[in-house]
């Protein structure tokens, strides 16, 4: 089980937390783009191998999202940081 350290709340078990999936600039809403463009955005993910930042949603938690920087090989667990804007 992996342990996530949640910047709100400190070091809890994964099942507390919802996968956010890979930190990817949303399109900007105020430019129109193509059904594909929206497709790729939605469902292409680069699936790294190695360092990778991650969004998580503390469910069981706080009920902040934050990011994780975690070794998709390994499932190290780096470090986790606050979003800005929160």
């Amino acid at each position: 089980m992996l342990h996530i350290p949640c910047p709100y709340c400190g070091k809890r078990d994964e099942t507390e937390f919802t996968y956010g999936g890979e930190n990817k600039k949303r399109p900007d809403p105020e430019v129109e783009i193509s059904d594909e463009e929206w497709a790729k955005y939605l469902f292409m993910n680069s699936n790294p191998r190695g360092e990778f930042e991650e969004l998580w949603y503390h469910s069981s938690g706080c009920r902040k999202w934050f990011y994780v920087n975690r070794d998709t090989v390994s499932y190290k667990i780096s470090s986790s940081k606050k979003i800005k804007n929160d």
